[in-house]
């Protein structure tokens, strides 16, 4: 598929490297035997379905903040990056996909498993919640609202999805089947670390940063190492603190920072005078929506980094 605009890149077309997967977002291509040429492409995705239309710019946002996170939270968890400039991988004629929206990274072994930290209670935890009193099988207190603070930040795994199918919340115990009673508590004490630090530093920025996730890999030593991206809009649910509390008292989900303005309008969109069903294809996103959201993520980077 196209670009939409000559500012942006929906999907990349790397020739000199082999390619091992594009993913809702990333385009990964192996480097030799032990690294990731891993480029962030201005796609979407919500609901689980890639959208059609990219949002310019937002590769190289997402790139920018997950470098300023892992830079932040480097004496928390080792992470994945190399240090390698990701043009040296390329040749002349790629480097302008590469620019600005990739990074080189050791090659892990993936954990299958999602980790989620929620500071707040929204979205699928808000509805699990309502429902039963839990979320992913961890107990909360009753009486909790849409967008309440939880008393402490909770671990909420989720299986990782191949693209196009959704990821399914789980149970803890049943993270601890899938990679072993040690390997999970120290994914979710490790995680809850991330979060909390991430969490308290965006505070000080106007920032809530509702809930994230994170996704881990071993390397060569068996060592847990933070991979993928770290506390994006992608990832993570964003909002303003000037915004919280009223929204909160009303009910209301807070206005966020995140693609959250994408699910909205996506959720009163129709298909052929049908409500969409959440299924590829997806409706075309309006003008818009795009601006709008490319605006919000570069807010949020502004806010958090200082960074243009």
């Amino acid at each position: 598929m196209t670009s939409a605009t000559p500012a942006a890149l929906h999907t990349s077309a790397i020739t000199s490297l082999p390619l091992l997967a594009r993913g809702k977002v990333r385009d990964n291509y192996a480097v030799g035997n032990d690294r990731i040429l891993m480029v962030a492409s201005d796609r979407i995705s919500a609901f689980d379905v890639i959208m059609g239309e990219p949002i310019p710019g937002k590769g190289a946002l997402l790139t920018k903040m997950a470098l300023f996170w892992f830079e932040l939270l480097k004496d928390v968890a080792p992470n994945h990056l190399t240090g390698d400039d990701p043009v040296s991988a390329v040749t002349a004629a790629e480097r302008a996909q590469v620019e600005g929206r990739a990074m080189l990274v050791k090659k892990l072994k993936p954990l299958p498993v999602e980790a989620v930290v929620r500071g707040y209670l929204a979205g699928s935890g808000w509805k699990e919640y309502q429902d039963n009193g839990e979320v992913c099988g961890v107990k909360l207190p009753a009486g909790l609202k849409n967008a309440s603070k939880l008393p402490e930040p909770i671990f909420t795994p989720a299986t990782k999805a191949d693209v196009g199918d959704h990821d399914e919340n789980i149970s803890y115990d049943k993270m601890a089947e899938i990679i072993g009673a040690d390997m999970a508590a120290k994914v979710r004490d490790l995680a809850i670390a991330l979060y909390k630090k991430a969490a308290d530093f965006a505070l000080t920025k106007g920032i809530i940063i509702a809930d994230t996730k994170f996704e881990f890999g071993l390397d060569a030593h068996g060592t847990l190492t933070v991979m993928d991206e770290v506390l994006t809009p992608d990832s993570s649910r964003f909002w303003p603190i000037e915004g919280y509390e009223a929204a909160f008292a009303a009910g209301q989900n807070p206005p966020s920072y995140d693609k959250q303005f994408v699910r909205d309008w996506l959720e009163q969109a129709t298909v052929n005078g049908q409500p969409w069903d959440k299924t590829a294809p997806s409706p075309a996103l309006p003008q818009e929506v795009i601006a709008k959201t490319a605006a919000k993520y570069q807010e949020a980077l502004t806010r958090l980094t200082g960074q243009a």
